[in-house]
C-alpha cells in the first residue's frame, strides 16, 4: 500500500484577494522548516508539488535537504477560479467552500476527479505539496464526504493518506487550522 503525504503549503504573503500567485509569508517559510524537519525521517522519496508558488516555496525546504527536486504535478494545484478579478476570485471562493461538490458547475467536479484520479494512480509512498482545498477533496472522497470544506488542514499541516488499487484511504487528518484564511 502506497502512502501519501498531504502537505497544506506555509502561510502565503497575501490571501485570495491580495494576489493570484503568493509566494510565502515570513512564518509561511518558518513553517516550511518545520515541516520539512518533520518530514526528512521518511525518505527521500518522492515529492510532487502544485504549480503555484507557495506550494513550491514549501516544498523547496524538504527538497534542499533531501538534495532533491521535486515534480511539479498541475493536477494537485488549487481549484480553478472563474476569474482573475482579486475580490470576485474571494468571493466567489468563500461561497464555493460553503457548498457541496454535487452542487458545483461541471467543470469544479471534473478538477476534483482529475486530482482523485492524479493521487488514485500513485503507486511509491509519496510526499505532495498542496492547497487547502485540494486537501479537503482527497479527505472527502476518503471518507465518502461531498462537502468541499470537511475539515481545516493548518498552513504546513500534513495529513496522511494511502492508496490501494486507486482507493484513496484517511490515516490521519493534519492539524487543524482555528479559521478559515482566504
Amino acid at each position: 500500500m502506497t502512502k501519501i503525504y498531504m502537505v497544506r503549503h506555509g502561510q502565503a504573503s497575501a490571501g485570495w484577494d491580495g494576489d493570484i500567485d503568493p509566494g510565502l509569508s515570513p512564518l509561511g517559510l518558518e513553517q516550511a522548516k518545520a515541516a520539512a524537519k518533520y518530514l526528512a525521517p521518511l525518505g527521500p522519496i518522492q515529492v510532487l508539488t502544485s504549480p503555484l508558488a507557495r506550494a513550491r516555496e514549501t516544498a523547496r525546504a524538504l527538497c534542499s535537504l533531501w538534495q532533491i527536486e521535486p515534480r511539479v504535478e498541475s493536477r494537485v494545484a488549487e481549484i480553478p477560479s472563474p476569474t482573475r478579478d482579486l475580490v470576485q476570485r474571494s468571493q466567489w471562493l468563500h461561497k464555493v467552500m460553503r457548498d457541496r461538490w454535487s452542487n458545483l458547475d461541471i467543470s469544479l467536479q471534473n478538477w476534483r476527479k482529475r486530482m482523485i484520479d492524479a493521487v488514485g494512480e500513485i503507486t511509491e509512498d509519496t510526499i505532495i505539496f498542496s492547497h487547502f482545498i485540494a486537501i479537503n477533496v482527497l479527505v472527502g472522497e476518503s471518507i465518502d464526504n461531498d462537502l468541499v470544506v470537511g475539515f481545516l488542514p493548518d498552513n504546513a499541516s500534513v495529513t496522511t493518506l494511502e492508496v490501494h488499487d486507486k482507493k484513496i484511504t484517511l490515516l490521519k487528518k493534519g492539524k487543524e487550522a482555528k479559521t478559515i484564511i482566504g
